[in-house]
This record gives C-alpha cells, structure tokens and sequence, in this order.
C-alpha cells in the first residue's frame, strides 16, 4: 500500500509539473509533459523505480479499462469516420511504421554505444 501511494503521489505530482508546463508553453499536452518528466525524474533517480514498478505494472495490466472513453469517442464520430476512415486508417499505419522505425534506429544506436562502453571500461 505504501509503493502504491507512493506511485500515485509522484505520477500526481509529474501530471502538476505537466500542466504547469501546458499552461506556459502549450505545443503538447498536459499528460505527455507529465509522462516526460515522469521518465526523467526516474532516469536521475529521483524516483525509486523499485518503488513505482508493481503500481506501475498493475496500471499497464488495466490499461484497456481507460481507452473504453476513447471506443466512445469513435462512436460520436462515426460519420466522419465514415467518410475519412480510409484516410485515417492509412495515416495511422504510416505514421506508426515511421514512429516505429525512429525509436528502433534511436535504440540501436543507444545499445551500441552502451555496448562500446561497458567494452571500454572491461579493458
């Protein structure tokens, strides 16, 4: 119980941070600010990842229960889904394939330059 409040209080407290970025700079939403400097508060170390990782993994096991408002929205829409959904169909497969292919390039690149380091520092 104690992890859980803890995760709460830091995802409560990175989604403040991301709506006080929102309300100065705007360009992204609230929530991606949030998760941003979510991600950086755990890379500094600022947050304990072992701390945050059973919350966080029942979060992810229950992810499907938060998209049921988006199926809602589709529903709301469906004439202009009607009318683009081959459009927007392919732009979601486009844009994927290219969000896909950056993040693997990005990656590859990470792990072997992280790769050449611990090979350095064995020497």
């Amino acid at each position: 119980m104690k992890n859980v409040l803890y995760t709460a209080l830091a995802i409560a407290f990175c989604l403040g941070l991301g709506k006080l970025v929102n309300h100065f700079i705007a360009g992204l939403p609230a929530s991606l600010y949030g998760m941003i400097f979510y991600c950086l508060l755990l890379q500094l170390g600022w947050l304990s990842p072992n701390k945050v990782a059973h919350a966080n993994q029942w979060i992810i096991k229950h992810m499907g229960i938060c998209f049921i408002p988006a199926a809602v929205g589709v529903i709301n829409h469906y004439e202009l889904i009607k009318h683009h959904g081959f459009t927007i169909v392919i732009s979601i497969v486009f844009t994927t394939f290219i969000l896909l292919t950056f993040v693997g390039m990005v990656a590859e690149r990470y792990l072997a330059t992280s790769n050449d380091k611990s090979i350095e520092g064995s020497n």
